[in-house]
């Protein structure tokens, strides 16, 4: 696979994403204030929070689709610095960035394989079209026996597993994760987490998660942040993270009082 050659090759360098205190409104709406995040080469980072929060916001604005009115947003590539404040999305996906949309976003009139070959789109990932496609026919099973099917026919769960090929598709350097777990039932939102943990692991993929499911997202993720009304309220690593009380409560549903009482 393309990540695999170019590591075995010493052409793969650093990858690192620093977000440093971002604002971002829709019109008198403050949807993201003063957010900060880190995230480093081959971890996964997981954006917790429940609906409404700001985690979209946040995806939308790595990708250029939402203009920060505050704050800077720095992916730094092999040794180079981009502002991705400065870039539009088109550019931003071709330093190799994907994104996996909440709710898929599919052509649901193309077929499996039209919409991964769309996924295939931006210039760098064009020479590995058919090694890419044979990864993601061979990783996603369904896929493959669905190949000439409808995208819009499909069940959620392999619609998502489609929107993730897609991305795939176009030879991410770092992969975008918004809301995988929506509107899948626990059975396939595991099954998702899985394969996503799957291709991290086996591939070094740097991921950056945005999710709801506290338990599920705890199987991927190296590091965490809790957002909430915009802001960044806690952060730490996966044992930290199960520790704190306000996760427990809002989460988990139980904390040390309860268990006291």
């Amino acid at each position: 696979m393309w990540l695999r050659t170019l590591m075995c090759r010493g052409l793969i360098l650093a990858i690192s994403l620093h977000i440093e205190g971002v604002h971002a409104s829709y019109g008198a709406v403050k949807a993201l204030q003063g957010v900060s995040l880190n995230l480093d080469q081959g971890r996964t980072v997981v954006l917790l929070g429940t609906n409404g929060n700001g985690k979209s916001t946040l995806m939308k604005c790595v990708m250029g689709m939402l203009q920060p009115t505050a704050g800077s947003i720095m992916l730094t590539m092999d040794g180079v610095q981009h502002d991705l404040t400065q870039l539009s999305t088109q550019e931003i996906v071709n330093l190799g960035v994907s994104l996996v949309p909440e709710g898929r976003r599919l052509f649901p009139k193309l077929t499996v394989e039209e919409n991964l070959l769309l996924g295939a789109f931006r210039e760098q990932a064009r020479a590995s079209i058919k090694e890419n496609l044979d990864f993601c026919l061979t990783a996603f099973p369904v896929l493959a026996e669905r190949k000439n099917q409808l995208a819009g026919s499909m069940s959620g769960g392999q619609q998502q597993m489609l929107a993730i090929a897609r991305a795939i598709m176009s030879s991410p350097r770092l992969l975008l994760v918004d809301e995988p777990s929506v509107g899948l039932s626990p059975l396939l939102v595991s099954q998702t987490i899985t394969k996503l943990k799957e291709l991290k692991e086996q591939y070094e993929l740097t991921v950056l998660m945005a999710e709801q499911n506290f338990n599920q997202a705890m199987r991927i993720a190296d590091y965490g942040y809790i957002i909430v009304h915009g802001e960044i309220v806690f952060q730490g690593d996966v044992d930290t993270l199960k520790e704190n009380e306000m996760i427990k409560s809002f989460y988990l549903g139980v904390s040390t009082k309860d268990k006291a009482g």
